[in-house]
């Protein structure tokens, strides 16, 4: 991996170079650049330049113990397309990486980007309120993220990544799968972290989603039980115009591994309008 400063501190990236139109994924939590393993080889083998970097707190980029907010993420990336040079770029966003696709687009504008895709992705607004009754989480399950990884992150990662690549209470990729992904939460600071729990539970991207103007793909898989496709990717199919909606059948929340041929044909397909 490469490293950039950006917005005050070093980010880790990987940049597969070449002349193809750029790709940039944004990986979910609590994770790193490296989740989008299945992903990066299609979409190089199809020449196109592909771009990951690991969130500010995880992977190998720096972990200050501030700046975990939509905002600052934003900035990061913006930061990173600057620097890169990215433009005419399709940018990924998985999860809670859905997050920093919405509010780029609804703070910066599309001036550098070609396309979007939300996967699996938190927007539109996951906090249940009075105006949002159709979220997913309450002030309580928030609290209750926060205090496993506090507690018990360990505890609270195994049970998490069983839900995370789960459909219908079935795992859905092997035991090494799971444990990778365990793997790559290591790293991660226990700042950074809750950090952004409090950031994709309590977010609201409705406004961000209203100003989308490029081509947008929400693909989701129908039995995610971290992320549910009728409190996210159904409402943002609804929300940003035009947007293509792919529902991944008896995909789990981690469908980019579990069912990644899927997911890379139907990117690729996306990838050449």
């Amino acid at each position: 991996m490469s490293t950039l400063e950006t917005n005050g501190i070093q980010i880790s990236y990987t940049d597969s170079g070449g002349d193809g139109r750029p790709v940039v994924l944004i990986h979910g939590w609590p994770l790193s650049g490296a989740s989008w393993s299945e992903q990066v080889p299609a979409l190089t083998e199809a020449g196109y330049r592909v771009i990951t970097y690991d969130r500010r707190g995880f992977g190998a980029s720096d972990k200050p113990d501030t700046g975990y907010d939509y905002d600052t993420f934003t900035e990061d990336l913006a930061g990173l397309l600057e620097l890169l040079e990215v433009t005419d770029a399709t940018i990924v966003g998985f999860s809670m990486g859905g997050g920093e696709v919405a509010r780029y687009l609804g703070t910066r504008g599309s001036e550098r980007i070609h396309s979007a895709v939300f996967a699996g992705a938190v927007p539109p607004y996951l906090l249940k309120t009075d105006d949002n009754p159709d979220g997913g989480l309450t002030p309580e399950d928030v609290q209750g993220f926060k205090d496993g990884v506090s507690n018990d992150r360990a505890g609270f990662l195994e049970e998490f990544t069983t839900n995370f690549f789960s459909a219908n209470d079935e795992l859905k990729v092997t035991e090494a799968q799971r444990q990778e992904a365990i793997a790559l939460v290591e790293p991660a600071s226990t700042t950074a972290m809750l950090g952004c729990v409090e950031a994709f539970g309590n977010t609201d991207f409705r406004d961000d989603l209203e100003k989308i103007d490029v081509p947008t793909l929400v693909i989701h898989g129908d039995s995610d039980a971290v992320v549910p496709f009728e409190v996210s990717g159904k409402r943002t199919g609804e929300t940003v115009k035009d947007a293509t909606v792919h529902v991944v059948a008896d995909g789990p929340h981690g469908f980019n591994v579990s069912h990644a041929e899927e997911l890379n044909r139907v990117l690729l397909d996306f990838l050449q309008r």
